[in-house]
């Protein structure tokens, strides 16, 4: 398949949820290699991100993003993207083949520009309701994420330029959701990103693994 080389620039808008999870929950889906940070005992920080890339973008798709937890490595800091789903081909093949991200497709639908549902077939991955953004400032914000191609263990980074805002949500993550078992539970906080403009970099290889890694589900 066909898909531009990195760097991707991507422009849409987004949602960001945050919420505290177990580290004994997220621990599976983590290469051991990478530390799991507390932000108190017992409990690191992920979420969910929503977004559409539309016109102006070098590839235009949806994109569901769990983020299993904060993690560390030889001093650097970033996210680790447990699962990630898109309704682009292109994008599984560029997702998969240059960050080594494990993309799979799925169906969005973003409704009433208040809640987006992300389907697999006749199986609800999750949902997200929020209230209208009635406020924002713009802002620039950079971020890394790891991730794993083969044996090595990738950084890349994120530089997002958008109007923020603050809002209210809720989000449902129904039993069969391949990511249940993280027990996400409400947001204590969610962000709203529209006129954004997104840069994700290339990655780079930050350390080895012992055997490659595979992305296993919580409970296995």
């Amino acid at each position: 398949m066909a898909y531009p080389q990195a760097p991707w620039k991507l422009q849409g808008y987004a949602l960001q949820t945050l919420q505290p999870l177990d580290i004994d929950r997220v621990r599976p889906l983590i290469p051991s290699e990478l530390e799991i940070i507390s932000v108190w005992p017992g409990k690191t920080v992920g979420g969910v991100y929503l977004s559409y890339y539309g016109s102006g973008s070098v590839l235009e798709y949806s994109e569901l993003i769990v983020i299993a937890a904060l993690v560390a490595h030889s001093g650097k800091f970033g996210g680790w993207v447990s699962h990630i789903y898109v309704d682009n081909p292109d994008s599984i093949a560029g997702g998969r083949d240059i960050w080594g991200l494990p993309k799979e497709m799925a169906e969005f639908n973003w409704e009433k520009g208040n809640r987006v549902t992300v389907r697999q077939g006749n199986r609800l991955l999750c949902a997200l309701s929020y209230n209208q953004q009635g406020f924002g400032w713009r802002q620039w914000l950079g971020g890394s994420s790891f991730s794993t191609l083969g044996a090595d263990l990738l950084l890349f980074p994120a530089e997002l330029e958008s109007r923020l805002g603050l809002v209210s949500s809720k989000l449902e993550v129904p039993s069969e959701s391949p990511f249940a078992n993280l027990a996400l539970g409400q947001p204590w906080l969610t962000v709203h990103a529209d006129q954004m403009r997104l840069k994700v970099d290339a990655p780079e290889v930050v350390g080895q693994r012992a055997a490659k890694f595979s992305y296993p589900q919580v409970g296995d």
